[in-house]
């Protein structure tokens, strides 16, 4: 093994470490703009908090989810880490409104 073959290793081994962290914060973005989305439809059909935060939780356990209600509008707020390892320090937020009633 050659002394730049050593070096390059470990190197290789961060990039994709670090590739893998942001393909993981990606999709843990996605779930995040899903949970806010179906939630927010839950609350402009007029269930109660409690099942909006459990399709959250399904989608997304230990996100927390905080909604406003603005006129017309129902909008949820789902804000989770992003996932484990290094993707763990990176905070995801995703937001979504629907209309009362369903709409």
């Amino acid at each position: 093994m050659t002394a730049e073959f050593a070096v390059v290793v470990p190197a290789v081994v961060l990039v994709l470490a670090m590739g893998l962290s942001a393909v993981q914060v990606g999709l843990t973005q996605l779930r995040a703009t899903d949970a806010a989305a179906d939630a927010a439809r839950s609350l402009g059909r007029g269930d109660d908090a409690g099942t909006a935060a459990g399709r959250v939780a399904r989608v997304l356990p230990g996100a927390t989810m905080t909604s406003v209600v603005e006129g017309d509008l129902v909008c949820v707020r789902v804000d989770a880490d992003g996932g484990s390892g290094l993707a763990g320090v990176v905070p995801v937020s995703a937001s979504s409104c629907a209309m009362r009633d369903g709409r």
